[in-house]
Formats: C-alpha cells, sequence, structure tokens
C-alpha cells in the first residue's frame, strides 16, 4: 500500500516567493503603476495630497497582506461578499427525520 505523508507547506511550493499569486502580482502592479502616476501629475503641496498619491500601493499592500486562515486580506474580503451575498438553502434535517430518496 503506497501512502505518501504531504508535508504541510506544499501549497505554498506553488506560490511566487512563497507567498504570491498572479492575481497578487497583479493588484500590486497596478497599485504600483497609478501611485506613479498620480505622484507625476499631483502636486506635492499638502500631506493631503501626498496621502492620496500614496493611497493606491497602501491599499494594494493591505489587499495582499497574508492573514490566519486565508491566503490574504483580498480572499477573506472575497469570502466575506459570497457569504452575504450569494443565496444559500439549507434543508433542515433531524433525528425524526426519514431519507425517501
Amino acid at each position: 500500500m503506497r501512502e505518501y505523508l504531504m508535508p504541510a507547506n506544499s501549497k505554498r511550493s506553488r506560490l511566487i516567493l512563497g507567498f504570491f499569486t498572479i492575481r497578487d502580482l497583479w493588484v500590486v502592479a497596478i497599485g504600483l503603476l497609478i501611485t506613479v502616476i498620480l505622484l507625476f501629475l499631483l502636486q506635492h503641496d499638502s500631506l493631503l495630497m501626498m496621502i492620496i498619491a500614496i493611497l493606491p500601493i497602501g491599499t494594494a499592500t493591505l489587499l495582499v497582506f497574508p492573514v490566519p486562515h486565508y491566503h490574504n486580506v483580498m480572499q477573506l474580503l472575497i469570502n466575506i461578499y459570497n457569504f452575504f451575498t450569494k443565496r444559500r438553502k439549507y434543508e433542515w434535517k433531524g433525528w425524526s427525520v426519514v431519507d425517501e430518496k
């Protein structure tokens, strides 16, 4: 009988640098591109304009930040959105229900 023991970190080997998927890298790249464009376009006279210019890369970084029990914050938000928007149908079956199928 051939039984293989799968290591706990086998899924991480398929990720880039052990943390990122292609979608994560695209999110960070788009956030970085928007930040660079805003840094060139906006005048840096006030702290508010600097915060607005740096906001896209900050948001992208927070979205791909790893959290426990999920891949990252973006996956957690997707799961929360799906939980509250997808219609679920629960059929109650207690100890007295007879399954006649």
